[in-house]
């Protein structure tokens, strides 16, 4: 069985002032988030860890640094899609030879109108260029963000002609139909929601988990939910999870996960994104804060 399965943190990204990363504090949360964190996997550099606001030469230089931390590497997949084609190809590949479980490719995003055939040739181009054996890699639905959808058919056409390399997907999009459709149509193919609510019914779909924004903070609760040994405590932490990330969801969402992490940690540090996205304001801190005190959070807020 793949070993990216369960409760998937998409891990935020500490940032120094000048917002270089903090590779340091990068490895000491991914350490946090696979312990006492609670969660079974780690997507690094995705969409809540800013990925697309780094260089390719920062992504480069975290995805090293987590490499050699000592970090068992099959519990990670890494976020490596880019506008540019060779940008792309260059992540994955480092993604493979560093050997991460899995690389997770965005569609190439600025262009729009992108059809299906021209969406697969981008995919096997990046897949021929990182060197298709020994590649585990994962397409990444996030049509409100890319503007380009992996479509249902593209899935299936791919897995059907690269079964060895494509190995899943995560769906940000919300849809729980479409999630559920690839999941009955592609057996073996690991489909990741982005929500905790997903897991309530992940088993029955056929879910492999999911990978979350606000499992950053609600990993304890989530994996409750996916692997607690009664109904009522699957249904406690599911009911904690799903209560928390709504009112984290109510703000700008990397904002609000990096604003809870200052929170629950007393680090201001974590407050800090790479322009243009920008903190919560004082006043969004305080009313977040005010929710979260009536969750299960509320013990650990400083």
């Amino acid at each position: 069985m793949n070993s990216l399965q369960g409760v998937i943190a998409a891990a935020a990204t500490p940032l120094n002032e000048d917002w270089s990363i903090d590779l340091d504090r990068l490895v000491d949360h991914c350490r946090w988030l696979l312990g006492p964190g609670g969660c079974d996997g780690i997507n690094l550099l995705g969409t809540t860890g800013e990925a697309t606001s780094f260089s390719v030469e920062q992504r480069i230089a975290a995805m090293r640094t987590v490499a050699h931390s000592g970090l068992t590497l099959s519990r990670f997949m890494v976020g490596t899609g880019a506008a540019a084609l060779d940008d792309a190809c260059r992540l994955t590949s480092e993604a493979k030879e560093l050997g991460f479980a899995g690389a997770l490719l965005l569609p190439p995003f600025y262009y729009k109108g992108i059809d299906g055939e021209a969406l697969t040739a981008y995919v096997e181009a990046v897949i021929a260029r990182a060197g298709k054996n020994g590649l585990p890699l994962y397409l990444y639905h996030f049509p409100a963000n890319s503007g380009v959808p992996y479509l249902h058919e593209t899935v299936v056409r791919l897995r059907e002609k690269h079964p060895e390399t494509l190995r899943g997907l995560k769906d940000s999009s919300g849809d729980m139909d479409y999630a559920a459709g690839l999941a009955k149509a592609l057996p073996g193919f690991d489909v990741f929601p982005s929500a905790e609510a997903s897991l309530a019914r992940a088993r029955e779909l056929g879910f492999a988990g999911c990978i979350s924004a606000t499992a950053n903070v609600t990993g304890p609760f989530a994996q409750a939910a996916w692997s607690g040994e009664t109904e009522p405590a699957r249904a406690n932490g599911l009911a904690a999870a799903v209560a928390i990330r709504s009112e984290i969801a109510k703000f700008p969402l990397v904002a609000a996960v990096k604003e809870t992490l200052a929170l629950l940690t007393g680090e201001a540090g974590w407050r800090r994104l790479v322009p243009p996205l920008a903190a919560l304001s004082k006043n969004q801190s305080a009313a977040l804060r005010k929710a979260l005190a009536d969750t299960a959070l509320a013990p650990s807020l400083r």
